[in-house]
């Protein structure tokens, strides 16, 4: 062989597709699980919460801009926000024409910091064999794969 000639490379190993898919919805629904029975403690469900945050990242927000930001349908989110209103935790304002705007109430900011704190804290546990490095590029690739769905432009959501 010539000692100037790069040496042969062998290809990369082949990923199961359907092993990663699983291992991401795996992932996904450890941490809804754990989301779901520790925001309990506060008083809330991830769904909930989630709309919480939600109103709080765009107060004055549509159902459907909320709807389209916590990854619901526009009937679904409506029954949610319908039951946060009951519970005192937003509140529903007229808007232009026929908008209604969603707004969070004190009672709702306690929750929402609550539940916070609770998210952080599993999110860390799930995310601590990690390193700061790993993180930022796991996040980076799932960003990338998210920038790419079907049929569908890049969003800006979540």
């Amino acid at each position: 062989m010539d000692p100037g000639a790069a040496a042969p490379t062998t290809p990369p190993p082949t990923v199961d597709l359907e092993e990663l898919g699983r291992a991401v919805k795996e992932a996904q629904y450890r941490h809804h699980r754990a989301l779901d029975t520790r925001l309990a403690t506060v008083g809330t469900t991830l769904a909930q919460w989630d709309a919480l945050r939600a109103i709080a990242r765009t107060p004055g927000a549509s159902a459907h801009e909320l709807a389209v930001a916590t990854f619901q349908g526009d009937q679904s989110f409506g029954t949610l926000a319908s039951r946060l209103a009951a519970q005192h935790l937003i509140e529903r304002r007229p808007g232009r024409g026929r908008r209604i705007e969603h707004h969070l109430t004190e009672t709702g900011e306690q929750v929402l910091r609550a539940g916070r704190t609770v998210t952080r804290d599993v999110l860390a546990t799930s995310f601590g064999p990690l390193d700061e490095r790993e993180r930022a590029m796991l996040l980076g690739l799932l960003r990338r794969i998210g920038a790419q769905r079907e049929g569908f432009a890049p969003s800006d959501g979540f």
